[in-house]
């Protein structure tokens, strides 16, 4: 049913994006910058990951078929690598990569801080971009679900573009007990969420 991948698309890729888990990396990634600048960058790296995700949404399976990979294989390996970053989250291994990720951009002053390290990996890294061709499987043959899954990745963009937009009053408010709370929350789901892309993958794949 329309209703049933809707959601599940939404909580996928809410979760494996985590915007509340990249305040963060944002405030660190922007630290020093006036408030117009850190809009601007916010604006951008939103964009940008939007963009990402919408294209891995509209080709993702293209390119399976032209590196002759099913898609069952490719879920088992979506699944395995979603469950990796679940792991991360849960053991609170992900947020401190994420914070050394962003020291090192800053160290190195990378010009478009938007488009790495705030676009590309910690908003559309290889876990929403796994996330979203899976997604795209899915929906294969069925206009109705790609457009609502283009329309949930552009919901969720807009959530992290509010977040950031928010992210100095949401750290005040949740603290380091409540983002490391909320982030392994989080993980748990995700990692359900990964261990079924597993078994949909093994039972297409003992089916074909």
């Amino acid at each position: 049913m329309p209703f049933e991948f809707l959601a599940a698309a939404f909580v996928t890729l809410l979760v494996v994006v985590d915007p509340i888990g990249l305040v963060p990396s944002f405030l660190g990634i922007t630290t020093g910058l006036p408030e117009h600048a850190r809009r601007s960058v916010a604006l951008r790296a939103t964009l940008i990951a939007g963009g990402i995700l919408a294209g891995s949404a509209l080709i993702g399976n293209w390119l399976l078929n032209t590196l002759s990979i099913t898609l069952p294989a490719f879920r088992i390996a979506g699944g395995l690598l979603l469950f990796m970053i679940a792991s991360e989250m849960v053991l609170g291994v992900r947020t401190g990569r994420q914070s050394r990720e962003a020291e090192e951009a800053i160290e190195e002053r990378v010009r478009n801080i938007a488009a790495f390290p705030l676009g590309i990996p910690l908003m559309a890294g290889p876990g929403a971009i796994t996330a979203t061709v899976l997604l795209a499987g899915r929906s294969a043959g069925d206009p109705l679900r790609l457009a609502l899954l283009l329309g949930v990745i552009a919901v969720v963009v807009a959530i992290c573009l509010v977040v950031f937009l928010l992210s100095a009053p949401i750290a005040r408010l949740l603290g380091n007990t409540g983002s490391n709370v909320l982030s392994r929350l989080l993980g748990v789901m995700l990692a359900a969420l990964a261990v079924q892309y597993v078994i949909d993958g093994a039972r297409a794949a003992l089916a074909g």
